[in-house]
């Protein structure tokens, strides 16, 4: 059995009584860094007996091998150093050929800060979807940013503290000064804060240079509202200019999200 098990993202009194047991009684655990396992097994007052394996995102295949083999045995614990594994987090090729191999694997749940940034911004959380580490590249981060325009879920991001007030300006500039957003640090530790306010807002903030692991979380886009009437009307004033009613009614389409042949039927009732 594979036992994906959620550990603290900061406060150690979130760590649950379920998962300082299975620590306890383990016999084979995979951690991201072994070192931050044994710092939070002393923490938690827990004596580890366990044969410990590293798995990061380095690891090769011949390692997830030994892995699968051993969770087809045995119990074998897989914890990343904060939150839960495989959520940009290594684990989930040993997941997928788990299941593949017909390995039962479960979940000890647990923090998330994911969805603790999520909950604590003030944003809709009806519909939501993480898009993990934003790329390092301001082309790269910019392009993701652009393929997220149309997007309509609340849009959760991780970000480093060194590049959050490049993130947001890039932010800014393909979604607007005015779209609402969060930026969480430190989530769940002493030092705990989250700002919220427009991208514009949070860009001044962010010149503090503060400080802490970053969770930046944006509106959606709004839905697109139009008067097909109005559309109508401007297809008549575009196709005065030469390009024909058709390709007038094509472009507003396309601009609006409007149905074309709405717009051109509505234009053919409103035509001289």
């Amino acid at each position: 059995m594979l036992i994906l098990a959620a550990t603290p993202i900061g406060n150690l009194s979130d760590a649950s009584p379920r998962l300082v047991q299975t620590l306890e009684k383990a016999d084979y655990i995979a951690a991201e860094d072994t070192r931050t396992l044994k710092q939070l097994a002393t923490a938690l007052g827990i004596r580890l007996h366990a044969k410990l394996f590293s798995l990061h995102e380095h690891s090769d295949a011949e390692r997830t091998a030994q892995l699968l083999e051993i969770a087809t045995n045995h119990d074998l614990v897989v914890v990343s150093d904060a939150g839960m594994p495989t959520i940009s987090d290594p684990g989930f090729q040993l997941v997928r050929d788990c299941s593949a191999n017909g390995v039962e694997v479960v979940v000890i749940p647990g923090p998330s800060a994911v969805i603790s940034a999520l909950a604590v911004s003030g944003l809709a959380t009806d519909r939501f979807c993480f898009e993990g580490f934003l790329p390092r590249k301001q082309g790269e981060r910019v392009r993701a940013f652009q393929a997220l325009l149309e997007e309509r879920r609340t849009m959760v991001f991780f970000e480093a503290p060194h590049r959050i007030l490049d993130s947001l300006e890039d932010a800014a500039h393909v979604f607007g000064q005015d779209r609402a957003a969060s930026v969480s640090r430190e989530l769940t530790k002493k030092f705990e804060h989250t700002e919220r306010g427009s991208l514009a807002h949070l860009i001044e903030w962010a010149k503090g240079e503060p400080k802490g692991e970053m969770v930046l979380v944006i509106a959606g886009a709004q839905e697109k509202t139009y008067d097909i009437k109005e559309l109508g009307i401007r297809a008549l004033e575009l196709a005065q200019s030469g390009i024909g009613l058709k390709q007038a009614c094509a472009e507003l389409a396309l601009a609006t999200g409007a149905s074309k042949s709405a717009i051109y039927a509505e234009a053919i009732l409103h035509k001289p």
